[in-house]
């Protein structure tokens, strides 16, 4: 079965796939009370690990663990930066985000011996593609039933809202929030995986393309829910889609790249609709 219209619901779910898997990694940093910032670092680094591996071992699946496993290490840096040593979280994640930049394109330099993009390697393939978009949305539905039907979802979003009545409950939010971050941060890496092993099979300097900012409106347009974070992911995915779908009709092709962009500033900038994020969101736990 096939049409235009079918085509352009899988091109929808193909764009979407790595905004939701980022844009859950920001709700669940964000019940934490943690502002990833970083989902674009945590992004290149999964995308840029998954293919050195593959590269290195001729093992996709291989390249797949190790992508989440970067991603995990990427948001570690995070929480122990903001957990740990008080550092600002925006400041942090903006300096994890260059690190990763800069760090990945040397790593090309390493690895494959050439800047700018990495040599082909061996993907997931269309099944694994599939798979890992399949697995998008179990993990919007895990990560739902976590964080709301579980003890340890409760002190997650009790760290988002009121860090010190955890703490009065005898448990360190400070713990709690690195290791949600360093869960968001492997979820963020799986998103950068897919890129390089799902739907392409290589790394190159600028893949994400800014996905994990816009995987950050996306939580904002979500209302920090799971299920609206993963909505909202499907709509910039559909816009992504819909500049292929109508790059034939005269439409300036740049206004129909742009428009993913335009709305996460529209959500960014409150164009959306005021909302209100976990109450210390952001704000540092100090004892």
């Amino acid at each position: 079965m096939s049409g235009p219209l079918v085509d352009f619901v899988e091109l929808t779910l193909v764009k979407a796939a790595p905004l939701i898997y980022a844009a859950l990694a920001g709700v669940l940093c964000e019940r934490a009370g943690i502002l990833n910032i970083a989902l674009e670092g945590q992004l290149t680094v999964g995308a840029f690990t998954g293919v050195a591996v593959a590269f290195l071992t001729g093992s996709p699946l291989l390249g797949l663990v190790a992508g989440i496993a970067a991603g995990a290490l990427a948001g570690a840096l995070l929480g122990i930066a903001a957990t740990r040593f008080g550092v600002d979280q925006i400041v942090a994640g903006t300096g994890l985000n260059l690190l990763a930049l800069g760090g990945c394109a040397f790593g090309l330099t390493v690895v494959f011996g050439q800047p700018g993009a990495s040599s082909e390697v061996h993907s997931l393939g269309g099944r694994g593609e599939w798979i890992l978009i399949a697995l998008a949305f179990l993990a919007a539905i895990v990560l739902h039933f976590a964080l709301y039907r579980t003890a340890w979802g409760l002190r997650v979003r009790a760290c988002g809202e009121n860090p010190k009545a955890v703490r009065s409950a005898g448990i360190d939010p400070r713990n709690v929030r690195l290791i949600a971050t360093m869960i968001a941060g492997g979820l963020a890496g799986l998103g950068g995986v897919y890129l390089s092993l799902g739907e392409l099979d290589l790394y190159s300097d600028g893949m994400t393309a800014g996905r994990g900012f816009i995987a950050l409106a996306a939580v904002i347009f979500g209302r920090w829910t799971p299920f609206g974070a993963m909505g909202a992911a499907i709509g910039f995915g559909a816009l992504a889609a819909l500049q292929f779908t109508l790059q034939r009709s005269g439409i300036p092709s740049e206004l129909m790249q742009a428009l993913p962009y335009l709305a996460a500033l529209a959500a960014l900038t409150g164009i959306a609709g005021r909302a209100r994020a976990p109450q210390s969101d952001g704000v540092p736990y100090t004892e």
